[in-house]
């Protein structure tokens, strides 16, 4: 048992971490499939977007501590500790490089290193038992956990993700959307529905343009600067017009009708 469910269907594909007994508490063996399927995703023109949600009552309740978060090894345990949250890291860092829009479908606690995963997600859908939990200072660690410190601030400004931060700070579905942490506050029990008919919404758009856009955006929060942005825009932007998509779109808007666009 791995930990991780994948469903898939006409270019979407839902990964659900499946460790349910545990609220979802991930060990070794789920970082580690994480990244197998992620790693796929690099090579997969064919799913255009993935959902990415947990079994059970709740997301993801953080690092399996009372586990091994390591592989089974003759390290000790500072070296299993340290790969596990390294190797954690890592598959925040693919969610944001994989071509593909994530959209997550939170419910029940998101806590600890499933907050990083939460938050690398590009959408995120909740409904009303969603509880993001960062215990992290008041349990004698840093909050700087799985790429939180980078993200965070990022997506609520540095003031509050201080305040969040600092305060180990609980904070519910209507909070959070009021924060700007989540896009969408549906029914109790829905947000695996909500995030599937958001992902039949973006599988309507260009591959190239839904592609490159998650691209540059992601770029936008490293590069230093609007002129190196403009720049790296533009080569996309000129290499799109010579795209069997932009074909497409323009018929299709001159011929007033739905787009559509072949899967790559």
């Amino acid at each position: 048992m791995d930990g991780i469910r994948l469903d898939r269907r006409d270019g979407v594909l839902t990964i659900a971490l499946s460790r349910p007994e545990r609220l979802n508490a991930v060990d070794g063996a789920l970082t580690e499939r994480m990244l197998d399927v992620l790693n796929e995703l690099q090579r997969d023109p064919s799913t255009r977007v993935v959902v990415l949600t947990g079994d059970g009552r709740g997301f993801c309740s953080g690092m399996d501590i009372q586990g091994d978060p390591g592989q089974k090894t003759d390290e000790g345990r500072a070296q299993r500790l340290y790969r596990g949250i390294a190797r954690g890291g890592e598959v925040t860092a693919r969610l944001r490089e994989i071509p593909q829009p994530v959209i997550a479908a939170l419910h029940g606690p998101v806590a600890g290193m499933g907050v990083s995963w939460a938050l690398a997600c590009d959408l995120r859908v909740a409904d009303p038992t969603t509880r993001f939990v960062v215990p992290f200072v008041n349990l004698g660690l840093s909050a700087g956990d799985c790429g939180l410190s980078w993200l965070l601030p990022r997506l609520v400004g540095p003031a509050k993700a201080a305040e969040i931060c600092y305060r180990a700070q609980r904070l519910d579905a209507a909070r959070a959307e009021a924060l700007g942490l989540v896009n969408e506050v549906c029914a109790e029990g829905g947000d695996l529905d909500a995030a599937q008919a958001l992902a039949d919404e973006l599988l309507a758009a260009s591959p190239y343009g839904l592609s490159r856009t998650k691209e540059l955006l992601n770029m936008s929060l490293d590069v230093p600067g609007l002129r190196r942005q403009i720049a790296a825009e533009t080569g996309v932007q000129a290499l799109a017009f010579f795209t069997e998509d932009l074909a497409e779109g323009m018929t299709a808007t001159m011929q007033k009708r739905p787009p559509h666009f072949k899967n790559r």
